[in-house]
């Protein structure tokens, strides 16, 4: 039986895509327990430069899969309340802390529905690349849940706690240039045009300084907690250590030799 997240990697680009097009890729346990296991495969590699997070056929996620949710209907509150916090925390939760980790941009390729986890999954990652065709929602309050992937961790942090509730107590559904309006979304092309822009951000990033990359995502990651003297300190920190490796020379000397670099590590 096909995977319901298939993992390839190719010349240092992995392609994580969620694979149930016939329920457009609504997150059923065995998604959940898949992509736990591919994104801790993407923790255990070395050779990665960049991440691409796709949905096979029409849709992104058209959130979670209700058939599933309904399984559990006629068992007790009590172990509901058990069954449910487990598949969270043994599946989903791993999963966005490791696309948080990875020291990798990871980019969304989003096209057609990115709905409830869906959306969780895309705010987790490091840059979105949406299609006209896009729609989102939050989606949880539709049937009665609160959240999760992270989405009340990121929204406020993105929009403000303000349009973050709103979001989440509405559900309403907005289309791409209202998410890049927002900031959910980096760049919004034509749905034919969806490949050619993610491989085009792709080659950039792979031509890029890979462990400049993981200095400044692991910043950006770290800053909500700290104080404005310890971001400081961190700054340095991974300045200094961008600074003493070999792809500083080679951006210097390209610059006073207007040349473009060539970055190897």
């Amino acid at each position: 039986m096909t995977s319901p997240v298939l993992l390839t990697v190719a010349d240092g680009v992995a392609t994580l895509t969620l694979n149930r097009p016939d329920a457009l890729n609504a997150l059923s346990v065995d998604m959940m327990k898949a992509l736990a296991q591919a994104t801790a495969e993407l923790s255990r590699r070395d050779d990665l430069r960049a991440v691409v997070v796709a949905g096979a056929g029409n849709h992104f996620m058209a959130g979670g899969d209700l058939r599933d949710f309904a399984a559990h209907l006629h068992l007790s509150p009590e172990s509901r309340l058990v069954n449910f916090r487990a598949m969270i925390e043994q599946y989903i939760n791993p999963s966005v802390s490791a696309l948080q980790a990875l020291p990798v941009p990871v980019i969304a390729r989003v096209h057609g529905a990115c709905a409830g986890f869906g959306l969780s999954l895309v705010l987790g990652c490091d840059l979105v690349v949406a299609a006209e065709d896009a729609y989102f929602t939050t989606a949880y309050s539709s049937i009665a849940l609160s959240g999760d992937g992270g989405v009340s961790w990121m929204l406020p942090r993105m929009l403000g706690r303000r349009r973050a509730f709103e979001l989440l107590l509405l559900a309403d559904r907005f289309g791409a240039d209202e998410a890049k309006r927002l900031g959910l979304v980096n760049q919004v092309v034509m749905p034919d045009a969806l490949d050619d822009a993610v491989a085009v951000l792709v080659r950039r990033i792979c031509a890029g300084p890979r462990h400049t990359y993981a200095e400044m995502k692991r910043l950006l990651n770290e800053s909500p907690d700290q104080s404005l003297g310890a971001q400081l300190q961190l700054e340095a920190e991974a300045f200094a250590r961008c600074a003493a490796r070999a792809d500083f020379d080679e951006g210097v000397n390209a610059f006073l030799g207007k040349r473009r670099p060539h970055f190897k590590s």
